[in-house]
């Protein structure tokens, strides 16, 4: 006996809306379809400086996103040919806006208004899953882990590593009673700024890393940039573009964006694959031996990164996601689709050990 559930995710590089529709059974799932549709380019542009619209603004933003979640799942039901009727609920992780679990007052905000989705398609949504993490003095973040633990627990000890806008691990396997999960630092976030930066917006991503192919590190640079409190800062712990993004690579490169743009690239790929191997060292291997890395998320494109990752980490394997039948790009709405049917069984759906919160609880809200 299985039951139906639709996952709805944009992550912090906000390159659209990925949907994945799932049939999850007592210990197992089956991926039935899934998608991922463009932002248009406006709502893109706006996402990225949420931070300098005004409430009217965003208020509408929230609303835009929702309608863009709602396309998403009716193109997916038209795709996989799924009446509506036949789907239990769905997860809606929304966009994340702001990331501030650590703040005066613990906060985090993602937008993409739950009941247009619930209007368009018919079906109860699930949203705001971050928000009961921190109240209960959680980070937020990282939730993955649930899903790792639950389906993959009982297998050999595998990092799943996700490099999305922001990088995160779990460790799983037999053995581990509670997954080791945390951020580890910046996964696209930097590269895709960078590249916005040194092309004025006209791009937004290193393709497969060819402009990082073409440069050389800097190995000051480098050097300068690991010193981020952030990477001693012991699990649990999260972060976000607040920290990578835009600013950070100012700081950074300054006036190499426009003289060495390749330079800047290549250091930053590096960068990123060496922040994620730094944390396995610091936070990982002293505790566990891992037979294998599992990579998801659209760093998984990046060919230089997945070189530098590894270069870096052999004689371990660093694999791709797919060998487990799940396409990169459609673990994480797979994942909230299993969130928010666990919600809506009022089931426990996160790792309080992973997120650092006090008690466990059912993270989500409810509209009908």
């Amino acid at each position: 006996m299985t039951t139906l559930a639709l996952g709805l995710m944009s992550g912090t590089s906000a390159d659209g809306v990925s949907a994945a529709l799932g049939a999850f059974g007592a210990h197992s799932f089956k991926l039935i379809g899934h998608l991922t549709d463009p932002y248009p380019p406006q709502i893109r542009e706006r996402i990225r400086r949420a931070n300098t619209l005004s409430a009217a603004e965003l208020s509408s933003l929230n609303v835009e996103i929702g309608e863009a979640f709602a396309k998403a799942a009716i193109h997916l039901f038209k795709k996989t040919k799924i009446k509506a009727t036949k789907v239990a609920c769905v997860g809606s992780h929304g966009q994340t806006i702001y990331h501030g679990p650590r703040d005066k007052h613990p906060n985090t905000l993602q937008i993409g208004e739950p009941a247009v989705i619930a209007e368009k398609t018919g079906i109860p949504v699930i949203s705001h899953f971050r928000q009961k993490d921190i109240a209960a003095g959680g980070e937020g973040a990282p939730l993955i882990p649930f899903f790792d633990h639950f389906f993959f627990g009982n297998g050999s000890v595998r990092a799943f590593q996700n490099i999305g806008g922001i990088s995160n691990v779990t460790v799983v396997g037999k053995g581990i009673k509670s997954p080791i999960a945390f951020d580890n630092g910046p996964g696209n976030g930097l590269m895709d700024a960078a590249v916005r930066l040194i092309t004025r917006r006209k791009e937004s991503l290193d393709a497969q890393g060819k402009r990082a192919e073409r440069g050389s590190i800097d190995l000051v640079i480098l050097h300068a940039m690991m010193k981020t409190p952030y990477f001693k800062k012991a699990p649990p712990k999260s972060t976000g573009l607040e920290l990578f993004g835009e600013n950070f690579v100012k700081q950074y490169f300054g006036r190499r964006l426009v003289s060495h743009p390749n330079d800047v690239l290549a250091t930053l790929n590096f960068f990123t694959a060496l922040t994620i191997q730094e944390s396995y060292k610091s936070f990982v291997f002293p505790k566990h031996h891992v037979s294998e890395i599992v990579v998801s998320g659209g760093g998984i494109h990046n060919t230089m990164l997945m070189k530098n990752l590894a270069s870096l980490f052999a004689p371990i394997p660093v694999k791709r996601i797919d060998a487990f039948g799940i396409p990169s790009q459609a673990k994480e709405p797979l994942t909230f689709a299993f969130f928010g049917l666990r919600a809506f069984q009022n089931k426990i759906n996160h790792i309080p050990a992973c997120t650092g919160a006090k008690r466990a609880c059912v993270l989500g809200s409810l509209t009908r």
